[in-house]
């Protein structure tokens, strides 16, 4: 069966409720249109490009995420849960394991690491971390400036 090829340019229409199936529409050009509830489901959306769009409330799911890029975002009251993200650090969140795609049995990922922020009430480097607490970690190796852990509580007592 083969797809009919069409080159639609819509302006100024609502098409609310309508649906596609099994359409290829790669390199769409979307400018100011409201996508309030569309539901996406088995996409490759791999490459796009958004840019000031509001997805506030977008639930995200059994995506690949991967390589992806994020900047000047608000990310007030996200919750990244269950996510694998080596090189990045989150809530709940855990490496790759056994089975998964890009497991590695060495368990040699890129370190997680935050730089220049503020996460007071929350965990590294150039940061404010007052209030922070550490509860149930293996601190085995943690530094504070240069320093082992360790050291400074055998030093302090």
């Amino acid at each position: 069966m083969g797809l009919n090829v069409e080159k639609l340019d819509l302006k100024m229409v609502d098409i609310s409720g309508s649906k596609l199936q099994e359409v290829r529409a790669e390199e769409l050009d979307i400018n100011n249109v409201s996508l309030v509830k569309t539901k996406i489901n088995n996409t490759n959306m791999s490459k796009m490009n958004l840019n000031d769009v509001n997805m506030g409330g977008t639930n995200i799911s059994n995506a690949n995420l991967s390589g992806i890029g994020i900047q000047h975002a608000n990310f007030s009251h996200a919750v990244i849960d269950h996510v694998h993200l080596f090189g990045t650090q989150f809530h709940n969140v855990v490496l790759p394991q056994e089975g998964d795609g890009n497991y590695n049995p060495e368990g040699q990922y890129k370190p997680v690491s935050f730089h220049n922020c503020n996460l007071s009430n929350g965990q590294l480097r150039n940061c404010d971390l007052s209030n922070v607490e550490i509860v149930d970690c293996d601190i085995s190796g943690l530094k504070i400036n240069g320093i082992l852990l360790v050291d400074l509580i055998k030093n302090r007592a």
